[in-house]
């Protein structure tokens, strides 16, 4: 029997991303109905599909070669508590139906007995033919091929890994091991509303429309008694005790909508990328995490040795780890805040304030391709918007292309190479140019020969020369203004 499946679900399983079956979808080449497509129409479409193939199968191949270890059980499994009433509920699923069954197997034996007594006082030949049809009937069910492995998978996956999804956006996210909702839908790349993270503030509460949850950890924010009977909770501190939950809350749509915030943040490390770049690891208190979107800035201050200073930065890490925030920081004579870094003055353990975020260079809501142009350290915002792209698995293929006008100015060149060879639409260019307009130039020209630009969205950062004359280069090359973003660092 066919299984229809979300495609967030079907990606999951064939091991590809929800980018790739919306584009094969727009090309009829996967059949959808309802927004939904069947495990038959995929197995079509993927036939030298196996198990071993799908990420899914990798999770389940490490727990069986584990032996279900205890850090496998902390960090992979969800608690005992929650596999338990996931089993429990497919337990009672397969016991409903084996009972209809057996209900209906009784109602066709009951109505082959009346047939055959109704044939022996009344001979017609009617009744002969609606007693052929109802054997013929009964054997084609008996016959009925096996579940799909696709299907076996799908209910397999259910009991490790809860799916949820978010009205009344649509979005979907899945949490696996021992993740809260929250995590859970900060680690997919969804903009949902919270505060502290440790439920005391009351900000992440939501409402669980269909499943059930399970308390994750303890919280102190009170909810009142009429929160709690239309099935308000806190996702901070609850997970996903049914396979399938659906939720209600709303979530951030831009920039506008995410609060500044302050936060004292202790200095975790500081490590050279390159000779003249450092990178800045902050962390923040588990009680104050800073909220913010993929692409945005913060401003840090910060002292030592009676000297204070202040600098703008884009976060380079993704918003789904909000307490442990990375900043690509370049050595520059005019800015203090980098020189306490070069000079030593600034160290681990050292206390900054953190205050933000900032700036609009965030992903736009849109299904079409990405192709990211980053200066020397403008790679950092290029950075989160990445991973971010990555966890919301929405952009169906993406491309990076980094000027660098000095040496060491590829910081992270590994890092970029290790995305073009896992992802089968990741291309990545590097270039290195002095100056960095001229670059800038060489860099679209580049990329209009091997892309088709004016379907992208595009995304350009940099020192302000190289910005204007890439969005120069840009509307050259056909890109509309709507599907082109700057932001000058």
């Amino acid at each position: 029997m066919t299984q229809w499946l979300t495609l967030s679900r079907a990606a999951r399983l064939i091991g590809v991303s929800r980018g790739a079956l919306q584009r094969q979808v727009r090309d009829g080449e996967l059949a959808t109905n309802d927004g939904l497509v069947s495990t038959e129409g995929l197995l079509r479409l993927y036939p030298q599909w196996s198990l071993e193939d799908s990420g899914a199968f990798e999770r389940v191949t490490k727990l069986k070669e584990e032996a279900f270890g205890r850090r496998v059980q902390e960090h992979v499994l969800p608690s005992q508590e929650v596999l338990a009433q996931r089993l429990y509920a497919q337990s009672r699923e397969l016991a409903d139906l084996r009972r209809h069954l057996a209900r209906y197997h009784t109602l066709v034996v009951n109505v082959g007995e009346r047939l055959d007594a109704l044939a022996r006082s009344s001979p017609q030949a009617a009744i002969d033919e609606l007693r052929a049809a109802l054997d013929t009937g009964i054997a084609e069910v008996l016959a009925t091929e096996s579940a799909d492995a696709l299907t076996i998978m799908d209910d397999m996956l259910k009991v490790v890994s809860a799916h949820v999804t978010v009205r009344p956006s649509g979005h979907e996210f899945f949490v696996d091991g021992r993740d809260t909702l929250l995590q859970a839908g900060l680690k997919a790349g969804l903009k949902l509303n919270y505060g502290c993270g440790n439920g005391t503030c009351g900000l992440c509460k939501a409402r669980v429309v269909e499943g059930e949850i399970v308390k994750a950890m303890p919280f102190d924010y009170p909810l009142s008694e009429a929160e709690r009977a239309q099935g308000y909770t806190l996702l901070c501190a609850h997970s996903a005790g049914s396979s399938d939950i659906v939720i209600e809350t709303l979530e951030a749509h831009g920039p506008g909508e995410i609060p500044e915030q302050e936060i004292a943040v202790r200095v975790r490390a500081i490590q050279p990328l390159a000779t003249d770049t450092l990178l800045l690891h902050l962390q923040t208190p588990r009680g104050s995490r800073l909220r913010f979107l993929a692409g945005q800035s913060v401003t840090l201050f910060g002292g030592a040795d009676g000297i204070d200073a202040q600098a703008v930065y884009p976060v380079a890490s993704c918003p789904c780890d909000d307490r442990n925030l990375h900043f690509h920081v370049a050595r520059n004579a005019h800015d203090a805040f980098a020189t306490l870094l070069f000079d030593g003055a600034l160290k681990s353990g050292d206390t900054v304030t953190v205050w933000g975020p900032s700036g609009d260079f965030v992903l736009a809501e849109s299904e079409r391709p990405l192709a990211f142009v980053a200066c020397d350290t403008g790679f950092a915002p290029v950075k989160s918007l990445i991973e971010h792209a990555m966890a919301v698995d929405a952009a169906e293929s993406m491309s990076v292309d980094w000027l660098a006008t000095k040496s060491g100015g590829h910081y992270l060149a590994n890092q970029c190479r290790a995305w073009a060879e896992a992802f089968d639409h990741f291309r990545y260019a590097a270039l290195v140019d002095a100056d960095a307009a001229r670059g800038a130039r060489t860099l679209v020209a580049a990329m209009a020969t091997e892309l088709a630009l004016p379907t992208h969205d595009v995304y350009v950062t940099g020192p302000a020369p190289f910005v204007d004359a890439a969005v120069a280069a840009l509307d050259g090359a056909g890109v509309p203004s709507a599907q082109r973003f700057a932001a000058v660092i």
